[in-house]
């Protein structure tokens, strides 16, 4: 995957590792690849995030931990979330 490439929310909800697809999550306009991060592998964070998804709103709120989740070596930037007027 192109790490300048851009994702519309609506096309970043097919991200949700169903059908053997990647695992993206959004994060203040950046999306990851965390298909291999462990936590990840059931498809639903720790029972309470949704893969496919902006969780800006939820991780600021609700996370235990800071962004340094997003350096990780198994969260890769793959993209940014595309500006809803283009």
């Amino acid at each position: 995957m192109d790490s300048g490439r851009s994702y519309s929310l609506k096309e970043l909800i097919r991200f949700d590792g169903e059908r053997e697809s990647r695992i993206l999550v959004a994060f203040r306009g950046i999306v990851y690849d965390v298909t291999d991060c462990p936590k990840w592998h059931t498809g639903l964070h720790e029972g309470q995030h949704f893969p496919g998804q902006d969780l800006t709103a939820e991780l600021e709120k609700e996370a235990p931990h800071g962004t340094e989740v997003f350096l990780h070596d198994c969260a890769r930037q793959v993209g940014f979330i595309q500006n809803e007027a283009e």
